[in-house]
């Protein structure tokens, strides 16, 4: 089995073992057939089309993020994003923002004390079932890693494969002060672009989210969230 190329592939495995939590997977753990109860669904979700970003001002733009999984994950997240030392980054996120592209996507892969990541596939997504499909991307950008921000606690930070200037959608949020992933004299990092700046509760929430192991999608020690985390929407509004 092939599995997809999404962000640091090679990285996380080191840091995870560092972390020691190879062993566990994260949020409730059990499949969905562990229970006699009857399994929750994902949300359904309608995606909206694109909308026109609101004239620019003197500030960082901002972009409010809703998500649910139905059960302990609902709510809105308010991301603001710094252009002045990740421009390239931002007018790349900003762009897959207000074509809609991000609405009714999931977050398909949680990491335990490391990252949450999305942006690549369309809900619904049934673990154990077929292989979903990745959206359609845009070119990818060039690796703004050396801006000087961290990969702190509630920071957003792009995804890519092993090549440096290979992120286009796909993001994570740092769960935790990930700063293994930051630039340094002789390794690329992963590029920062923004923080959570309301609605951390919601991103806790992912960790302790059913969440269910499976190798299509995420590696040993990692989970899928099921049901479903699922972006509702994400709209820019400043």
């Amino acid at each position: 089995m092939t599995l997809p190329a999404f962000a640091f592939r090679s990285l996380t495995a080191t840091v995870l073992l560092a972390a020691g939590v190879l062993a566990a997977c994260g949020g409730g753990g059990g499949s969905a057939g562990d229970s006699a109860t009857a399994t929750p669904q994902t949300p359904a979700c309608v995606a909206a089309g694109p909308v026109s970003p609101p004239a620019a001002g003197p500030l960082d733009p901002q972009v409010t993020v809703t998500f649910s999984n139905g059960l302990g994950v609902n709510g809105t997240v308010v991301l603001t994003l710094n252009r002045t030392q990740a421009p390239v980054t931002v007018a790349n996120f900003l762009s897959y923002v207000n074509s809609g592209f991000y609405n009714c996507t999931i977050i398909h892969r949680y990491a335990p004390g490391f990252v949450a990541q999305g942006g690549a596939y369309a809900s619904p997504v049934t673990v154990g079932g077929a292989l979903p499909v990745a959206k359609a991307t845009g070119s990818p950008i060039v690796l703004e890693d050396n801006k000087g921000l961290s990969n702190a606690r509630l920071t957003i930070a792009m995804a890519r494969t092993t090549a440096p200037d290979s992120a286009n959608s796909q993001f994570f949020f740092n769960l935790v002060n990930n700063t293994s992933l930051d630039a340094t004299t002789t390794t690329r990092g992963y590029a920062v672009f923004g923080s959570v700046t309301s609605g951390s509760a919601v991103i806790d929430a992912m960790s302790t989210a059913p969440c269910t192991a499976w190798s299509a999608l995420a590696f040993a020690g990692e989970c899928v969230p099921s049901p479903n985390v699922v972006l509702m929407s994400a709209v820019q509004t400043r």
